[in-house]
């Protein structure tokens, strides 16, 4: 038995070998240390750490499995999504191909591409939400709808900046502080960009508090930080069964992609309030919950392959993402102040921040920073309004983009 042979053989046939003798295997490394560095983030640091841990560690099964064996052992698969998506190639729309040829994280994904769990998890968010500060006071939609600003300013400078309207569309929608629906339009529209994407929507989402006070000052005076809001009424529990019935019914009728998206929030907020259907409201808010988050984040993570993420576009997006965020929040800001002035000073602008998608954390944010300045405020309620019609605004404007530019 030739052992020296034998060694030499496995050397060769090693992951450190490929990393080292392949073209390009350098920014697989470069990549496996974004997924360290982003696992310390999720676990040491607890940004968004239920999908960031997730996307992370997809992120480095994919970029470890990718070249060994010149990516015959590859759990995900680059290639497959590229001939699936080319329509001069044969392979375009197959999900066949791709079955016979997918690694683990293939798998998984085809439920991201079907856009199967960004609708599931508005399903779990629907059935976690209390519609009812919306319900008190209906002008809060107005908020929620002023804090998308940041989507289609952000879409503008993408176009500017040499990204097509898809990419741009894509890019946009992380102004809406909503994690699953960036990749819901992203799958749609731009796949390619999915990994980039998913990090900054989930990332600017965990680092609200960092970014949203700063804002909250420059917007708003001293004065109209410390307006306290009266208590609002008391919601019916007629209303709120009727309501998720209503909005789903509009606003299908009126944009009929947002059909996943908003049915599915609408059908996890009836289970949670017609009082008959405790069980299901349970299972969605939990363990589906629990389950899918595992395969969304493990999935968007794969697409991290170093080869679609290390280049100049991840920076631009990146970038944009931080710029369509602040603006958004400006847009809630600016549409709080109109409310200020318009009320004679009995709505705190500080509410309108939390029209950005990001549930709860918004809305504590403009809670902390009320108390800041008037310990006797509570806003939480007052905010929640706002926050919870940011979910709706951020799916009615992924479905608006989806209609211009998913052909």
């Amino acid at each position: 038995m030739d052992i020296l042979g034998t060694l030499q053989k496995l050397a060769s046939e090693s992951g450190f070998a490929a990393f080292i003798l392949t073209d390009g295997g350098w920014k697989n490394l470069v990549m496996i240390i974004i997924a360290f560095a982003l696992l310390y983030l999720g676990i040491a640091k607890k940004f968004e750490p239920l999908l960031l841990c997730g996307i992370a560690f997809g992120c480095l099964l994919t970029n470890l499995s990718y070249f060994v064996g010149m990516g015959e052992n590859a759990l995900y698969h680059p290639e497959l999504w590229t001939a699936f998506l080319d329509e001069a190639s044969p392979y375009y729309h197959s999900y066949g191909h791709v079955m016979a040829n997918a690694g683990l994280l293939d798998f998984f994904y085809i439920g991201v591409k079907a856009g199967i769990y960004p609708s599931l998890i508005f399903l779990g968010v629907g059935a976690m939400t209390d519609f009812g500060p919306l319900l008190a006071n209906p002008k809060s939609l107005l908020l929620g709808a002023a804090a998308q600003m940041g989507v289609f300013v952000a879409f503008f400078l993408a176009v500017l900046l040499g990204f097509t309207g898809p990419e741009a569309a894509s890019i946009g929608i992380i102004g809406g502080a909503d994690g699953p629906t960036a990749i819901f339009l992203t799958t749609k529209l731009a796949p390619q960009l999915l990994g980039p994407i998913a990090i900054a929507a989930y990332s600017y989402m965990a680092l609200i508090p960092m970014i949203q006070p700063p804002l909250m000052k420059l917007c708003t005076t001293d004065k109209m930080r410390k307006v306290k809001m009266e208590q609002a009424r008391e919601v019916s529990k007629t209303e709120k069964i009727i309501f998720p019935i209503v909005v789903a019914t509009f606003v299908i009728l009126l944009l009929p992609s947002t059909a996943p998206l908003i049915g599915c929030l609408m059908l996890g907020n009836l289970f949670r309030e017609c009082g008959v259907t405790d069980r299901l409201s349970d299972t969605a808010q939990n363990a589906l919950m629990n389950i899918v988050t595992i395969f969304l984040a493990t999935s968007v993570g794969a697409t991290m392959v170093a080869q679609n993420f290390l280049n100049g576009a991840t920076i631009k997006i990146i970038l944009l993402g931080l710029f369509a965020f602040g603006i958004s929040t400006i847009g809630g800001l600016l549409g709080g102040v109109v409310m200020y002035r318009t009320s004679g000073g009995k709505i705190n602008p500080l509410i309108g921040s939390a029209g950005v998608s990001a549930v709860p954390m918004a809305a504590r944010v403009s809670q902390d920073v009320g108390r800041k300045y008037n310990k006797s405020n509570f806003l939480l309620m007052h905010a929640m309004g706002p926050n919870v019609a940011g979910v709706i605004g951020s799916a009615i404007a992924a479905g608006f983009l989806l209609s211009v530019f998913g052909g």
